[in-house]
């Protein structure tokens, strides 16, 4: 192959259409537009807008809420961990952490910090480092002999009326 040589696959690049110059170009006139109307003109409609009739937007009704300050957690299950461990990819002496999951492949990112679930069963007795544990995770831990410590701090309590 030379330099020369080196072009795009035929049909890769499309000549670009020039509107509005004459009849002849098949382009004329309307510029492929059509004929009048809003849709003819520059800028075309609001997004949303639906030619006066009520948006979908107002149509449907609106529940629930959106919380501005919610923070992502890897939600990790105890099987998810046990299989780690049964690949020999985490070390069962140590104790269980974000860092270690990282580098252990069971987790990408660390984002807000790790949720273990107790979906499946824990065989090895692991000690976990995590911000929150369902009561059922805990369990099964403390059942294998391990400990869940629990990195997350305390909510302040309400103030009093």
């Amino acid at each position: 192959m030379k330099l020369n040589e080196i072009a795009d696959n035929p049909g890769a690049k499309h000549a670009r259409k020039r509107v509005g110059r004459g009849i002849g170009s098949g382009l004329g006139k309307t510029a492929g537009r059509g004929g009048k109307g809003q849709t003819a003109r520059k800028g075309g409609a609001k997004a949303g807008f639906e030619g006066g009739q009520m948006p979908i937007y107002r149509r449907l009704p609106k529940r629930g809420f959106n919380k501005p300050n919610a923070v992502a957690y890897n939600k990790i299950n105890l099987s998810t961990v046990q299989a780690a461990v049964d690949a020999k990819t985490l070390d069962a002496k140590a104790p269980v952490t974000v860092a270690s999951l990282i580098a252990a492949g069971v987790l990408s990112r660390p984002l807000g910090g790790v949720r273990l679930l107790g979906k499946g069963e824990l065989k090895s007795k692991l000690s976990f480092e995590v911000w929150h544990a369902t009561k059922g995770a805990i369990a099964a831990v403390e059942k294998a002999g391990g400990t869940v410590k629990i990195l997350r701090p305390a909510e302040a309590p309400a103030e009093a009326k």
